[in-house]
């Protein structure tokens, strides 16, 4: 971890997974031309990967048309949090043996529907920040450069 005085600490990429892993629910980020969406999912960490279950529909068939995704995961308390971003590509797993490892994931859905495709990031870059909150400076205490 890079430490600032400003607050904001850069993880590096084994704290972010790390980090990851004690969470459950990210932000999925999708591009499909001129419309950029963004969905709640919940998801495990398998290795270098993320993985998270899907039902047809609009998560699904955009990844058809770009795989190429962000996904965020942030937690906050009243001290400060955390916030991750991971850039990656996301395919949905076809082959049986693909398939039948992801189903013995930890990875339920959070809601009373059926989700039955699994889908696998696999993240080509990582970036986090650590933020410890406080009182705003003082303007006059602050060196301009």
């Amino acid at each position: 971890m890079e430490t600032h005085a400003d607050g904001v600490d850069v993880l590096d990429p084994g704290e972010c997974w790390e980090l990851a892993a004690t969470a459950s629910v990210g932000r999925l980020v999708t591009r499909v031309g001129d419309i950029i969406d963004i969905a709640p999912v919940n998801y495990v960490v398998d290795g270098g990967t993320l993985v998270f279950r899907t039902a047809a529909g609009s998560k699904l068939s955009g990844l058809t048309v770009n795989s190429s995704v962000v996904f965020q995961i942030d937690r906050f308390d009243a001290l400060g949090g955390w916030s991750l971003v991971f850039h990656g590509d996301a395919r949905a797993l076809e082959s049986e043996s693909e398939i039948d490892a992801a189903a013995q994931l930890p990875l339920q859905p959070l809601i009373p529907t059926l989700k039955p495709t699994f889908v696998r990031i696999s993240v080509a870059s990582v970036t986090g920040r650590a933020f410890r909150f406080g009182e705003e400076p003082r303007r006059e205490d602050v060196q301009h450069g």
